[in-house]
């Protein structure tokens, strides 16, 4: 018959308070309880772990060695149980989050730094991808949420409207523009715009066709097989400007500076989402919702 950590409690109290009446005490058990899981104990060990006498009890040699074990056993006991609770409660285990946009200022940033603060025990693994490329990595369990741009919908997906950040027109020093505090879309409208062909640069070619159509101005567009940040790399020599958002105010790129885009209601700005499916069951990603909830005051279902 196997022992149970509850005997094993049992016996390092034994051996601690020297008695039996003392260790009931101290585990708020009868000592006849105590005593008869004890004895239960050494029969299946197979050999006494203490004298007993009208002074108290005191281990012998095999029962020094027993208790010995017995404490690392019932520590890493406790230590599973105690972890297995704060991964139930999201307070333990991973958080998987997938993004395709620059998170060296902003909300995101922001948020981040203060989940990992919040929730030390918590591993975040961060990946950065095209949309397409997220929304089928949270279909395969890959990530646990993806935080971007707009607020389109997605087949069997969750979403809720986290957060919004400043438009920033990213400009050649020797820019004309340069030297304003901010500049207005309308003022934009006969500049090169320099955009990656992959995310982000297609939704905000999109963007940048919402904001100026209603002029009617017909803009030059250049999509380039390039990064982003080599694009805002290049900007210092006057090929052209492009546009991004808060997420990369926090780079300095040489010869470029970064100024407000402002539209007919100040400063434009663009929405961001997280998105997640339906079927997961990740407590921490449930916990890190609760914390966006909060942080920004937001009103949206939890899983």
């Amino acid at each position: 018959m196997p022992f149970d950590i509850r005997q094993l409690r049992f016996a390092i109290a034994a051996a601690d308070h020297s008695s039996f009446h003392r260790a009931a005490i101290a585990l708020d058990v009868e000592q006849s309880t105590l005593s008869r899981s004890i004895q239960k104990l050494e029969r299946v060990v197979g050999v006494a772990l203490f004298r007993r006498s009208r002074a108290g009890v005191v281990t012998t040699i095999a029962g020094t060695n027993f208790i010995r074990d017995a404490r690392q056993i019932v520590a890493k006991a406790e230590h599973l149980v105690s972890t297995m609770r704060a991964s139930g409660q999201g307070r333990a285990g991973s958080l998987r989050i997938g993004s395709y946009m620059p998170v060296s200022a902003g909300n995101l940033r922001g948020t981040m730094f203060a989940w990992s603060e919040s929730n030390p025990n918590v591993e975040m693994n961060g990946k950065e991808a095209s949309r397409a490329s997220l929304l089928a990595g949270l279909d395969a369990g890959e990530i646990d949420i993806a935080i971007l741009p707009g607020e389109t919908d997605h087949l069997g997906m969750r979403r809720a409207g986290f957060w919004s950040e400043r438009i920033f027109a990213a400009l050649p020093t020797s820019h004309p523009l340069a030297g304003l505090d901010h500049v207005d879309w309308i003022q934009l409208r006969d500049d090169t715009f320099i955009m990656p062909s992959k995310d982000p640069g297609p939704e905000m070619r999109d963007m940048l066709i919402a904001r100026l159509s209603v002029w009617g101005i017909d803009l030059n567009i250049k999509m380039q097989n390039l990064s982003r940040e080599t694009i805002m790399s290049v900007l210092g020599g006057g090929s052209g400007i492009t546009v991004t958002c808060e997420g990369s105010a926090g780079t300095q790129y040489p010869d470029v500076v970064l100024r407000e885009v402002h539209g007919r209601h100040g400063v434009s700005r663009v929405g961001y989402s997280g998105y997640w499916k339906r079927e997961n069951e990740n407590p921490a990603l449930r916990r890190f919702l609760v914390f966006v909830r909060d942080r920004y005051s937001l009103n949206f279902d939890l899983p």
